[in-house]
């Protein structure tokens, strides 16, 4: 896969979705109390789907496979992540002053696009249920597109279907080893948002708390 980007055009700002534009581990978490009511399971078991939902690394197969044999639960594996992928998504929720800094990013002529690793069946659904669908210009996920981040071809589809330019551009986000090192490595600047992950290479160029500092950043280069 090979996308040919130009040096003309808008310039683009890349953004990650999960523990970026929205609080991923916070609905998560109201996910995990909802359905540990239904199940009928007691606090314990909320703790231990935190605990092994890995800041949602962990395959949702596996992280069900594991529930499963654990709480003695019916449902099969595959109903059970079909089933969560279109639950989860309804937890999530964004904060209005994001919506409005990707709305004042697009209103300076920046193209604006959430790059994002993912089952697009779920996804998806985040940015619809959000919004954030209709605050940007492009989303791309990877698991609609065959390539994920950290490698640049993702990038480069993203300012395709954003119509922008990488030159110039800048990458948002929560996760060193994906976000910041697949900007770097699109050639991007890079800003990364608060310290979900423990690791701290590669180093971006700006460190914020909030993804909502990063609009200021982008704005004032």
């Amino acid at each position: 896969m090979c996308v040919r980007v130009g040096r003309l055009g808008p310039r683009l700002a890349c953004f990650d979705l999960d523990n970026t534009l929205i609080d991923r581990n916070g609905a998560f978490l109201r996910w995990a109390r909802w359905w540990v009511g239904v199940q009928k399971l007691d606090e314990s078991a909320l703790e231990w789907f935190v605990a092994h939902d890995n800041g949602g690394f962990r395959a949702r197969e596996e992280l069900f496979g594991m529930a499963r044999e654990r709480f003695g639960i019916a449902a099969s594996v595959d109903y059970l992540v079909a089933s969560y992928n279109e639950e989860h998504p309804l937890f999530t929720w964004v904060r209005p002053e994001v919506l409005d800094g990707l709305g004042e990013l697009r209103a300076a002529g920046w193209r604006v696009a959430v790059v994002t690793n993912g089952d697009p069946a779920q996804q998806d659904l985040k940015l619809e249920y959000t919004q954030i669908d209709k605050a940007v210009d492009y989303a791309c996920v990877s698991g609609a597109v065959g390539v994920r981040k950290p490698d640049r071809r993702i990038f480069e589809l993203a300012a395709a279907g954003a119509g922008a330019r990488l030159d110039g551009g800048w990458m948002v986000g929560d996760h060193p080893a994906y976000d910041i090192a697949g900007g770097i490595a699109a050639g991007l600047r890079t800003i990364r948002v608060g310290t979900h992950n423990g690791t701290d290479m590669p180093v971006a160029d700006h460190h914020v708390e909030s993804v909502v500092d990063a609009f200021a950043v982008i704005l004032a280069s």
